[in-house]
């Protein structure tokens, strides 16, 4: 049977590659809504943990972070960053005069979710909207995904060494190298691809491709076994249970944010 991600991925792909396609203010407020029910499903996961974080101010802020990367196209960063500190210092204040003992705590947990969620997430709106956004998106998230299945289908296959038995025993070095292979070789196709029909230049070398590829596929795994290690830590199997059978949109997403991050800064490094 495939894996959970693999199955999922087969349902929320196609309607994520439609808002790619269409871009635009269709494609960041689609991004606006997932990472939002993904900030509420990272904050139910600490109260499982029994520690209390600011909803409101952990939804404002990476409300703003968006806002920041879709309407100022990243400018303005120092402002955005202080008024969100500054809100979750006030929110923490008043909830351990509230009585919440665990407040300091919140106020790590509020301002670590507004920067993963909001900061990290909003690269998938930054790459979009870079010149040539939708081939360069078109490579750098497929490839993702494409690592996700050669990670499995490898380690199912060849699998014995566990990567990470304590945060996600399924992983295995087989099925990262299995990830490094498809990944790289998969970057280096999507490049091709996407210069045959036009949606690169065809001045952009297949290398970049390649490279683009491989990075995804070596880095994009701390991302799922970060949020192994909240799942592990809360005792809970999914992160939510939006998608029915597939957990919760944190558990979609989850290399998603780091392979459109690192797409991003990629693509600024072949610009130079």
């Amino acid at each position: 049977m495939l894996s959970q991600r693999v199955k999922a991925a087969l349902i929320f792909v196609p309607l994520l590659l439609i808002m790619i396609t269409i871009g635009g203010w269709a494609f960041s407020g689609f991004i606006t809504i997932i990472l939002l029910l993904a900030a509420l499903e990272y904050a139910r996961l600490f109260s499982k943990m029994e520690y209390r974080s600011s909803r409101l101010i952990l939804l404002a802020g990476v409300l703003l972070f968006i806002l920041q990367r879709w309407l100022w196209e990243g400018k303005h960063l120092d402002i955005f960053l202080s008024a969100i500190i500054f809100l979750a210092a006030i929110a923490a204040l008043i909830e351990y005069e509230l009585g919440t003992k665990n407040a300091a705590i919140g106020f790590a947990i509020t301002l670590t979710g507004a920067l993963y969620l909001g900061w990290v997430g909003s690269f998938l709106i930054a790459l979009r909207a870079l010149p040539h956004g939708l081939g360069w998106m078109l490579t750098a998230l497929p490839a993702t995904w494409l690592v996700d299945n050669g990670a499995y289908f490898f380690g199912r296959w060849f699998g014995k060494a566990k990567m990470a038995p304590n945060l996600s025993p399924g992983k295995t070095w087989a099925g990262f190298m299995g990830g490094v292979l498809s990944g790289t070789l998969s970057g280096m196709l999507l490049v091709m691809l996407w210069r045959g029909v036009g949606l690169l230049p065809t001045s952009i070398p297949i290398w970049q491709g390649a490279l683009m590829g491989l990075v995804v596929a070596v880095l994009t795994p701390i991302g799922d076994l970060l949020i192994s290690l909240l799942k592990r830590s809360a005792g809970v199997k999914d992160t939510g249970n939006l998608i029915p059978g597939h957990g919760g949109i944190l558990d979609r997403i989850d290399t998603w944010v780091w392979g459109a991050m690192l797409g991003y800064y990629l693509v600024q490094l072949f610009s130079y």
